[in-house]
């Protein structure tokens, strides 16, 4: 698994991922939706931890900046 995601990238995530959680917690995203919502924060969130998007691979998209 070769991390293809950047700083940049990784941060985004890792915001839309709090504002979602905070959203849910403050119960202004509720029931079905909500929960939806958590999951997708959920990936989210460990795909920014982690450096690596599943999605990227199949098109060949790579964040990352070049090494060398």
């Amino acid at each position: 698994m070769k991390k293809n995601m950047g700083t940049i990238d990784r941060v985004i995530r890792a915001i839309v991922a709090a504002i979602i959680g905070a959203l849910f917690v403050f119960g202004y995203i509720s029931g079905v939706f909500g929960i939806v919502l958590v999951v997708i924060a959920a990936v989210l969130l460990l795909s920014g931890i982690i450096g690596f998007c599943p999605l990227y691979v199949p098109f060949g998209i790579s964040t990352r900046k070049k090494e060398g």
